[in-house]
């Protein structure tokens, strides 16, 4: 991991749009939380009811629906290309976790801005393994950091698809992206496999340390 300065429930909600339309696709039954989430919002808990907003935003292909169903202990076997955004609502014991997945094609990517309105947290996901986008990707980062809307978010940047040979270690790529420049907000990079799941609790873990942080 490299650093700077500078759910629970007993609902889950998935919602997919295309373009500006919504269309809510259905309501799951979840047996049981998965615990890592769970830890989470547990350590979130300051008022009641609070919610936390969390943008998943990358490059297509970087690996942010299997990220979002891993950390939902949903069925990641089989993931289509997201044409619109996903959201997962976890709901339980006063707690409220929102976590946008906003598709990454070049096509959609002008429309990141409309869901930039009072985020707590940006995920960033990138594809370790695909090193002929990586300037095409800290491009997407350098402009995101930029936006107004999202002045002083923290921010994780998940270094992906590590279970890959080819895939390029997270210190490489905070170098290469010039992360420890970044003084105006706290971040972090961390490995992980979106599709082992390692990692991502790490990563999760560093979200509920600095969520508070952002909103007091």
């Amino acid at each position: 991991m490299v650093s700077g300065a500078g759910a629970a429930g007993r609902t889950l909600r998935e919602i997919g749009a295309l373009g500006g339309g919504r269309r809510e696709i259905g309501v799951l039954g979840v047996p049981e939380c998965p615990p890592g989430l769970l830890s989470i919002l547990r350590k979130l808990k300051s008022t009641p009811d609070q919610e936390v907003r969390i943008l998943l935003l990358g490059l297509d292909n970087a690996g942010k629906t299997t990220l979002l169903k891993q950390l939902a202990s949903e069925d990641i076997s089989h993931i289509t290309p997201t044409q619109g955004f996903n959201i997962k609502s976890v709901q339980s014991q006063g707690f409220k976790l929102n976590v946008w997945d906003i598709g990454g094609q070049r096509k959609i990517r002008p429309y990141w801005r409309n869901y930039f309105e009072n985020t707590d947290i940006l995920i960033y996901v990138i594809d370790s393994a695909d090193r002929k986008r990586f300037e095409e990707t800290g491009q997407e980062l350098a402009e995101l950091l930029d936006e107004e809307k999202l002045g002083g978010v923290p921010v994780l940047i998940f270094a992906n698809k590590q279970d890959l040979l080819t895939a390029a270690p997270a210190s490489e790529i905070a170098e290469g992206l010039n992360l420890h420049t970044i003084r105006d907000r706290v971040w972090q990079i961390q490995s992980c496999s979106a599709l082992s799941g390692e990692g991502v609790q790490d990563g999760m873990n560093w979200v509920c340390k600095n969520v508070n942080a952002k909103k007091k």
